[in-house]
């Protein structure tokens, strides 16, 4: 069942530059509107995102060290 959503106090700026990524897609502001809150929320949060991450890592005991990633950094930039 689809529900009514109202933002108050969008400053104008952000509107028209939402309604020019609309136009640019050849969509209606809420159909543009309603595809980018669909997407957010397909996607996890970052604290979401996070913590499978941590979660992930503990399971696995994985740890790379600092000076490894510094290593790896600093062979890319020869």
């Amino acid at each position: 069942m689809a529900v009514q959503i109202t933002i108050r106090g969008v400053p104008e700026a952000v509107r028209d530059e939402l309604a020019v990524r609309a136009s640019l897609q050849r969509q209606s502001m809420q159909e543009f509107l309603r595809g980018e809150l669909e997407r957010i929320a397909s996607r996890p949060s970052v604290d979401e995102w996070v913590r499978e991450i941590r979660e992930r890592k503990a399971a696995y005991g994985t740890h790379v060290p600092t000076s490894a990633i510094l290593t790896a950094r600093d062979a890319d930039r020869t």
